[in-house]
Order: C-alpha cells, then sequence, then structure tokens
C-alpha cells in the first residue's frame, strides 16, 4: 500500500539526476524561478465508473474533440502549432493565456503511453482490474475509452478506501483508482504539465517530473551552507489532500485552463466519492491520496495560495475566502 501512488514515469527530455544546479553548489531553491524542462507526452486507457455527469455531456463532440486541426486556438484569438510542446511554448509566452481547446491532446496514442506509465503491480481499484489484465486487448479497450471521454460518455469511479499507518500511530486514508481512472488521469496530467510546469516555481520539488527529494535535500543544504540561516522552518498543512476545497480547486485550475470539457473530466474525479467495505460516500472536499492527478492538484492549490493576497483581491466579488486546513 506504501507503493500505491501512481507516480508518472513518463519520460522526460531533460536531466532526471541531481540537480545541475546543486551539484555545482549553486542551489535550485534561489535560481530556478521556473522549469524548461520539455515534455514526452504520454498515451492511455480508461475505464467506466460513477454516475457523474452533466445532463447534456452525452451530446457527442467528436468532430471539436478528435478532428484535430493544424493550430490550435486560445481564449486570446491567437494561433500557434498544434502538439503539446505548442501549448508548453504558449504558456511559457503568455503566462496570462487561459487554454479553450486542450482535450483534443488526449488521444489514443496518449493513452497508451499513460497505460505503459503505471505501475503494473499496483492493487486494482473498485473495478478489480489488474494492469496485466487490461493489457490483454489493449488496443481496442484504448479506443473505446478514447471515444467515451471524448463524447461524455466517461465516468469516474469511486476510489477504493485503504489505510496504511503513520509514524506517530494514526493511519493515514488512501484512495486506489480504477485502472481506466488512472490512464485518463495520467494523460491528462501529461497535458496540464505542459502548461503548470512552465508556471511552478524553481524551488517546488514535490511531486514533479524530473525533481526529486534529493534535488530538494542539495538546495537546502547550499542554501544552508551558503546564505546567513539564523533558524529553519519545518511546517506541515494538517490534513491537506483530505480537506482540499472543490471549489477553490476549480477556480484555481481555471485560472489557465478555459476547456469545460477538461474542467468537467476533474471535477468527476473530485465527485467520484469513496467505496469502504462496499459502501459508497460522496466526497464534497479533498482529493484522494493515491490517485495520479491529486499531486498535480495539490500543486496547483498552493502554487495560486502562495498569492493568496492577490487571489483575494482578484475574487473580492466572491463571498468565499480560500482556506488550507
Amino acid at each position: 500500500m506504501h507503493e500505491n501512488r501512481e507516480i508518472s514515469s513518463t519520460p522526460w527530455s531533460c536531466d532526471q539526476g541531481r540537480s545541475e544546479k546543486a551539484i555545482n553548489r549553486n542551489a535550485d531553491v534561489y535560481v530556478l524561478e521556473k522549469s524548461h524542462c520539455a515534455v514526452v507526452p504520454v498515451n492511455q486507457p480508461n475505464n467506466e465508473g460513477q454516475p457523474f455527469t452533466e445532463a447534456g455531456e452525452e451530446r457527442a463532440q467528436m468532430k471539436e474533440n478528435i478532428v484535430q486541426s493544424h493550430m490550435l486556438p486560445t481564449q486570446s484569438g491567437d494561433r500557434m502549432s498544434q502538439g503539446l510542446d505548442g501549448v508548453r511554448k504558449a504558456a511559457k509566452e503568455r503566462k496570462q493565456e487561459r487554454f479553450t481547446s486542450l482535450l483534443h491532446h488526449l488521444s489514443v496514442d496518449l493513452l497508451r503511453d499513460s497505460f505503459y506509465a503505471l505501475q503494473r503491480k499496483a492493487a486494482p481499484g473498485v473495478d478489480g482490474v489488474r494492469w496485466e489484465e487490461y493489457e490483454t486487448g489493449l488496443e481496442d479497450r484504448l479506443v473505446d475509452l478514447h471515444a467515451r471521454v471524448h463524447r461524455g460518455a466517461y465516468r469516474a469511479k469511486p476510489s477504493r478506501r485503504v489505510y496504511i499507518p503513520k509514524s506517530d500511530g494514526r493511519q493515514r486514508p488512501l484512495g486506489v483508482a480504477a485502472l481506466e481512472d488512472k490512464i485518463v488521469q495520467q494523460a491528462v496530467v501529461t497535458i496540464l504539465n505542459q502548461i503548470y510546469e512552465v508556471d511552478f516555481k524553481g524551488f517546488s520539488y514535490g511531486f514533479r517530473p524530473g525533481r526529486s527529494p534529493h534535488q530538494a535535500l542539495d538546495a537546502l543544504t547550499v542554501g544552508i551552507q551558503r546564505k546567513k540561516v539564523n533558524w529553519v522552518l519545518d511546517a506541515d498543512i494538517r490534513g491537506f489532500y483530505d480537506n482540499l476545497s472543490h471549489e477553490w480547486t476549480v477556480k484555481f485550475i481555471e485560472h489557465r485552463v478555459a476547456d469545460r470539457r477538461m474542467l468537467r473530466l476533474i471535477q468527476k474525479w473530485l465527485k467520484a466519492g469513496v467505496s469502504e467495505d462496499g459502501q459508497w460516500s460522496e466526497t464534497n472536499v479533498g482529493t484522494p491520496q493515491g490517485a495520479v492527478v491529486s499531486p498535480l492538484i495539490a500543486n496547483v492549490y498552493l502554487h495560486l495560495m502562495s498569492g493568496a493576497g492577490k487571489w483575494q483581491r482578484a475574487m473580492s466579488s466572491s463571498s468565499v475566502t480560500p482556506t488550507i486546513l
């Protein structure tokens, strides 16, 4: 269960070893302000699940979603070359851009790459389907999954709730997603990483592709040795994953993503609920620890909450104040 978290093994074109800055004893925490690694797209399949979908979502949008044009429209009306590299380039050049058309990047090839990026020995979700089992007849499964996602027929299944012991004697709840949910989540994470890896700060290391705890320790060591440090703050957000606000999660993602179908996918995963001992429970807050998409959601949330004052001013028309418990 400790290794049930589906951390992507998707290849990146940048060096995944120790940070070059840290190796040269120049801390990333002080130098890097964004990531410039290029992402290699991943492809993978998905499953049907929960009864959560919008009433009008069944209407096929095959032309818009599957027939890909040579150019990708953005909210500003500009055009750019198709492909994930084009998304990353636009996100880097236009920091305020909100992307209106992203789901068409979720192709059968990307679903296939996503499938092979998953942990093959991970515990199954509520569907009981294991990686090796799904690989049988993989291409037909992926084509079907791709069609369901793009026509709005895809349903997210609830996460299977399991517990692992914590060092203080308490238990940490984990959510084990169904295999097809993992596949679609991995594909969506690959697409959104093109945007958010440009936005995230250089001193952020948690659950990011091409980064590791060792690099964070390198940067911390260099910072302590090279800078005048009088104190070190060790902080933890209590129950962060379990108490994350769904409303503010969607608002924060909308800061860069205006594709309604992509947003609906994320909302489906947030609202899919949990299954424990055969009993389904609704989830009004939180995102499952162990889900493929949860680390990215958490990083987006924390990235924008770090500028909470600015966000409170921007959202002054709302009666809700963002809170992290």
